[in-house]
């Protein structure tokens, strides 16, 4: 929901956050937001959240598909696991049973996974990590 504020001109916070980026050059990013988010919600239902799909601005039902790299996506599941480890190891558990039973991390269905590395724009503490061979 904060991605789609920053998209809208609604909040001067995270304007430069580097996730942004995937929405901001697709050629529709509040549609990319908003299918985003719609599959958020629907997840979110399937686990009994409360998630209120009436803040979606545009929740369409398609919209061209993000590229997203190898890299990129492993980088982003190693990070969900760390944070995990430490936040809600229960949950971390369930997270390695299920990667022991399918072939990797699952995206979004906004995104297209494409051969690469990490993309360029990532400079979190998480990337330093990586790069000092604490990662993927």
């Amino acid at each position: 929901m904060l991605a789609q504020a920053v998209l809208l001109g609604r909040t001067k916070g995270w304007q430069r956050h580097s996730q942004l980026h995937r929405f901001q050059v697709h050629e529709e990013p509040l549609a990319a937001i908003g299918f985003y988010l719609r599959h958020i919600h629907d997840e979110a239902r399937t686990r009994e959240y409360r998630y209120d799909q009436r803040k979606i601005v545009a929740p369409v039902e398609h919209v061209d598909a993000i590229a997203v790299t190898t890299g990129q996506l492993h980088y982003e599941f190693w990070i969900l696991k760390e944070r995990l480890k430490r936040r809600a190891p229960y949950k971390f558990q369930d997270l390695l049973r299920r990667e022991r039973r399918e072939a990797g991390p699952t995206p979004h269905p906004l995104f297209t996974v494409v051969e690469g590395p990490v993309a360029p724009w990532e400079k979190s503490y998480w990337r330093r990590q990586s790069l000092a061979g604490a990662g993927p």
